[in-house]
């Protein structure tokens, strides 16, 4: 049993704490990890609030991270101990009928034991003060050492600075692989991306690099647009400066709306604004961001009706132990950027201080 720090969400709503816990040695088909390096993303702060159906208290959230193997249980032939990897909250198990199947990457095997917050045999390898610690979308990153299904672990180059490419493990390759592989945007085309935050520069990388002729970045906070124009927006708008509705507004600029839209907040009004953006007979619109529990989207059916189409995205629809690696590799040989992702860095005893600047929009 490894004894180290985590940042423990103690109960929904309050701050996450400081603590000391207990981290048992991995079961057969388990890898335990030194994390190097976490990221926030407004999942955890999602579950923090309160909010998330599936929350479980007290857990130990985090599912953006970077380390090296520190051991590994029984049956496990696809890492050793010192390999740099990054933990996938979608695994790919490569045996269910959904990683057989070209179309997702929604792996299923241990979906279930995820979800309750524990590992595959439906127990937790952490303790703290004597209780039992759930584990967060199957990788609890904010702890200096986790435990995770071997499933949920890919193997990365040695080389690569984690305190960047941990990013890979949610935002940047969500972003990224809505624009390359949920849309297919083509060259030439016109994009309008709604919310300019980490996910939404990263749909942007994707449609200039998929060739996109006009990038469109929608956010009220004007602040983001800088960021956004550096990423391959072409030009920024807030919906708060015109009287009309912001997909009047992006179907007058464009002569009759988007090729393709990317919905990266997480607003379900926001989601149907992304739909009607969209030009009719062939427009595609992507819902990446996470609406919160128990809501509703709706339009007209005639926007679908006259050709328009509503996707949805998870993680990018990478498959994820195939595809991790793939992404670190493209940013080492410099195609894709992550290093301007990151604005802060901070000390992991500060961690409800990047919580305080993710909300804060900084």
């Amino acid at each position: 049993v490894i004894k180290c720090k985590a940042a423990v969400a103690w109960e929904a709503g309050k701050p996450l704490s400081i603590e000391e816990v207990e981290v048992a040695p991995p079961k057969a088909h388990e890898v335990r990890i030194k994390i190097v390096a976490t990221a926030v993303c407004h999942t955890d702060a999602y579950t923090l609030s309160g909010a998330d159906p599936e929350g479980c208290f007290p857990v130990i959230l985090g599912h953006e991270g970077a380390g090296i193997v520190e051991s590994v249980g029984e049956g496990v032939t696809k890492v050793k101990k010192g390999d740099t990897v990054i933990p996938l909250y979608i695994p790919q198990c490569g045996e269910c009928k959904f990683c057989k199947n070209p179309k997702t990457n929604l792996c299923q095997k241990i979906r279930i034991t995820q979800g309750k917050g524990v590992m595959p045999d439906g127990t937790s390898r952490f303790t703290c003060k004597g209780k039992q610690i759930y584990h967060f979308m199957g990788t609890s990153t904010f702890s200096e050492y986790t435990v995770v299904a071997d499933i949920s672990v890919a193997k990365i180059d040695a080389a690569a600075p984690l305190d960047k490419v941990c990013l890979l493990g949610c935002g940047i390759s969500t972003g990224y692989g809505a624009a390359v592989n949920t849309a297919k945007v083509e060259p030439g085309s016109t994009c309008a991306v709604f919310g300019l935050g980490g996910v939404g520069l990263a749909v942007i990388m994707g449609c200039r690099i998929a060739g996109a002729s006009r990038i469109i970045g929608i956010d009220i906070n004007k602040d983001k647009y800088a960021k956004a124009k550096e990423f391959g927006a072409t030009e920024c708008i807030s919906p708060q400066d015109s009287k009309k509705p912001i997909q009047e507004v992006l179907v007058e600029m464009t002569d009759g709306g988007v090729d393709y839209s990317f919905e990266c907040i997480g607003n379900v009004g926001v989601m149907r604004a992304a739909l009607e953006a969209c030009h009719k007979g062939w427009g595609v619109s992507v819902i990446v961001g996470v609406a919160a529990a128990g809501q509703e989207i709706s339009t007209r059916p005639f926007q679908l009706v006259t050709g328009r189409t509503w996707k949805g995205t998870a993680f990018g629809g990478w498959k994820s132990v195939n595809s991790v690696p793939k992404l670190v590799t493209e940013y080492m040989s410099k195609k894709i950027k992550v290093d301007e992702f990151v604005t802060h860095t901070l000390p992991f005893d500060k961690i409800n201080e990047a919580f305080e600047l993710m909300h804060s929009g900084k």
